[in-house]
Protein backbone atom coordinates (compact mmCIF):
# COMPACT_ATOMS: atom_id res chain seq x y z
CA UNK A 1 0.00 0.00 0.00
CA UNK A 2 2.20 2.73 -1.01
CA UNK A 3 -0.11 4.94 -2.60
CA UNK A 4 -3.14 7.09 -0.80
CA UNK A 5 -5.67 7.35 -3.68
CA UNK A 6 -8.88 10.53 -2.73
CA UNK A 7 -11.80 10.72 -4.52
CA UNK A 8 -13.23 14.28 -3.20
CA UNK A 9 -17.21 14.92 -4.54
CA UNK A 10 -19.98 16.89 -3.45
CA UNK A 11 -23.20 15.88 -1.92
CA UNK A 12 -24.26 13.00 -0.55
CA UNK A 13 -25.53 9.43 -2.67
CA UNK A 14 -28.49 9.36 -1.93
CA UNK A 15 -29.76 6.48 -4.37
CA UNK A 16 -29.13 3.92 -1.58
CA UNK A 17 -27.96 0.93 -4.21
CA UNK A 18 -25.61 3.01 -6.08
CA UNK A 19 -23.84 3.59 -2.88
CA UNK A 20 -23.87 0.30 -2.03
CA UNK A 21 -22.31 -0.63 -5.40
CA UNK A 22 -19.77 2.26 -4.41
CA UNK A 23 -18.97 0.99 -1.21
CA UNK A 24 -18.29 -2.73 -2.73
CA UNK A 25 -15.33 -1.38 -5.27
CA UNK A 26 -14.20 0.86 -2.55
CA UNK A 27 -13.71 -2.51 -0.50
CA UNK A 28 -11.90 -4.31 -3.44
CA UNK A 29 -10.03 -1.36 -3.84
CA UNK A 30 -8.30 -1.57 0.04
CA UNK A 31 -6.33 -4.88 -1.21
CA UNK A 32 -4.10 -2.57 -3.44
CA UNK A 33 -4.36 1.06 -2.17
CA UNK A 34 -5.40 3.51 0.18
CA UNK A 35 -8.44 4.82 -0.91
CA UNK A 36 -10.74 7.40 0.54
CA UNK A 37 -14.02 8.60 0.03
CA UNK A 38 -14.51 12.54 0.85
CA UNK A 39 -18.03 14.06 0.69
CA UNK A 40 -18.45 17.16 0.82
CA UNK A 41 -21.56 19.08 1.92
CA UNK A 42 -23.61 20.78 -1.09
CA UNK A 43 -25.19 23.22 0.70
CA UNK A 44 -28.68 22.41 -0.12
CA UNK A 45 -29.62 25.62 -1.56
CA UNK A 46 -30.20 25.94 -5.21
CA UNK A 47 -27.55 28.80 -5.63
CA UNK A 48 -26.96 31.20 -9.21
CA UNK A 49 -24.90 29.13 -11.00
CA UNK A 50 -21.43 31.26 -10.87
CA UNK A 51 -22.15 31.61 -6.93
CA UNK A 52 -22.47 27.89 -6.46
CA UNK A 53 -19.18 26.53 -8.70
CA UNK A 54 -16.92 29.27 -6.32
CA UNK A 55 -18.20 27.99 -3.08
CA UNK A 56 -18.13 24.32 -4.03
CA UNK A 57 -14.12 25.35 -5.15
CA UNK A 58 -13.79 26.48 -2.11
CA UNK A 59 -14.43 23.80 -0.12
CA UNK A 60 -12.19 21.81 -2.04
CA UNK A 61 -9.34 24.41 -2.14
CA UNK A 62 -9.94 24.00 1.88
CA UNK A 63 -9.34 20.52 1.73
CA UNK A 64 -6.26 19.99 -0.34
CA UNK A 65 -2.89 19.43 0.76
CA UNK A 66 0.26 21.65 -0.78
CA UNK A 67 1.81 18.12 -2.64
CA UNK A 68 -1.53 16.53 -3.83
CA UNK A 69 -1.16 15.76 -7.94
CA UNK A 70 -4.94 16.70 -8.70
CA UNK A 71 -6.81 15.34 -11.56
CA UNK A 72 -10.67 16.67 -12.28
CA UNK A 73 -12.95 14.37 -13.85
CA UNK A 74 -14.29 16.21 -16.03
CA UNK A 75 -16.10 15.05 -19.42
CA UNK A 76 -14.00 17.54 -21.16
CA UNK A 77 -11.07 15.86 -20.00
CA UNK A 78 -8.30 13.43 -21.67
CA UNK A 79 -9.93 10.23 -22.34
CA UNK A 80 -8.18 6.95 -22.08
CA UNK A 81 -9.45 3.22 -22.33
CA UNK A 82 -8.88 0.99 -18.80
CA UNK A 83 -5.80 -0.31 -19.71
CA UNK A 84 -4.26 3.27 -20.81
CA UNK A 85 -5.48 4.10 -17.23
CA UNK A 86 -4.07 1.31 -15.57
CA UNK A 87 -0.55 2.59 -16.83
CA UNK A 88 -1.25 5.53 -15.88
CA UNK A 89 -1.52 4.47 -12.25
CA UNK A 90 1.38 2.38 -12.98
CA UNK A 91 3.56 5.39 -14.10
CA UNK A 92 2.69 7.25 -10.75
CA UNK A 93 3.48 4.65 -8.82
CA UNK A 94 7.27 3.84 -10.41
CA UNK A 95 7.00 7.41 -10.15
CA UNK A 96 7.02 6.89 -6.67
CA UNK A 97 4.01 9.83 -5.89
CA UNK A 98 2.68 8.93 -2.15
CA UNK A 99 -1.27 10.20 -3.69
CA UNK A 100 -3.49 11.23 -6.17
CA UNK A 101 -6.75 13.19 -5.51
CA UNK A 102 -9.49 12.89 -8.31
CA UNK A 103 -12.46 15.54 -8.01
CA UNK A 104 -15.78 15.62 -8.93
CA UNK A 105 -17.10 18.65 -9.37
CA UNK A 106 -20.58 19.54 -9.02
CA UNK A 107 -23.49 20.08 -11.50
CA UNK A 108 -21.80 23.40 -13.10
CA UNK A 109 -18.14 21.97 -13.56
CA UNK A 110 -15.03 23.29 -11.54
CA UNK A 111 -14.37 26.49 -10.93
CA UNK A 112 -11.19 28.72 -12.29
CA UNK A 113 -9.52 28.12 -8.98
CA UNK A 114 -9.43 24.32 -8.95
CA UNK A 115 -9.10 24.42 -12.45
CA UNK A 116 -5.78 26.35 -12.42
CA UNK A 117 -4.27 24.51 -9.69
CA UNK A 118 -5.40 20.66 -11.32
CA UNK A 119 -2.24 18.64 -12.60
CA UNK A 120 -4.50 16.65 -15.04
CA UNK A 121 -8.23 16.49 -16.70
CA UNK A 122 -9.40 12.78 -17.30
CA UNK A 123 -13.09 12.00 -18.56
CA UNK A 124 -14.81 9.17 -18.04
CA UNK A 125 -16.66 9.29 -21.12
CA UNK A 126 -18.15 11.31 -24.06
CA UNK A 127 -21.18 11.13 -22.16
CA UNK A 128 -22.45 13.16 -19.61
CA UNK A 129 -23.07 11.03 -15.95
CA UNK A 130 -25.05 12.10 -12.75
CA UNK A 131 -22.59 13.26 -10.00
CA UNK A 132 -23.39 10.02 -8.32
CA UNK A 133 -22.66 7.66 -11.20
CA UNK A 134 -19.33 9.17 -11.91
CA UNK A 135 -18.19 7.56 -8.06
CA UNK A 136 -19.66 4.54 -9.78
CA UNK A 137 -17.83 4.56 -12.64
CA UNK A 138 -14.69 5.86 -11.21
CA UNK A 139 -14.40 3.02 -8.27
CA UNK A 140 -14.96 0.46 -10.82
CA UNK A 141 -12.24 1.85 -13.20
CA UNK A 142 -10.12 2.61 -10.61
CA UNK A 143 -10.44 -0.97 -9.13
CA UNK A 144 -10.31 -2.83 -12.94
CA UNK A 145 -6.56 -0.39 -13.23
CA UNK A 146 -5.39 -2.30 -10.08
CA UNK A 147 -6.74 -5.63 -11.36
CA UNK A 148 -5.02 -5.34 -14.55
CA UNK A 149 -1.65 -3.68 -12.99
CA UNK A 150 -2.09 -7.70 -10.95
CA UNK A 151 -2.90 -9.50 -13.95
CA UNK A 152 -5.89 -10.85 -12.10
CA UNK A 153 -9.12 -11.98 -14.30
CA UNK A 154 -11.32 -9.85 -13.60
CA UNK A 155 -10.46 -7.39 -17.01
CA UNK A 156 -10.42 -9.29 -20.28
CA UNK A 157 -8.78 -7.91 -23.46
Amino acid sequence: LLMNIKLIVIGETHNKELKQLVDQYINKLKHYVKFELIVLKDGGMKLQKNIQIKKEGEKILSILKKNDFIILLDENGEHQSSLGFSKFIQKKLNSGMKSLTFIVGGPYGFSKEIKSISNQQLSLSKMTFSHEMVRLFFTEQLYRAFSILNNEPYHHQ
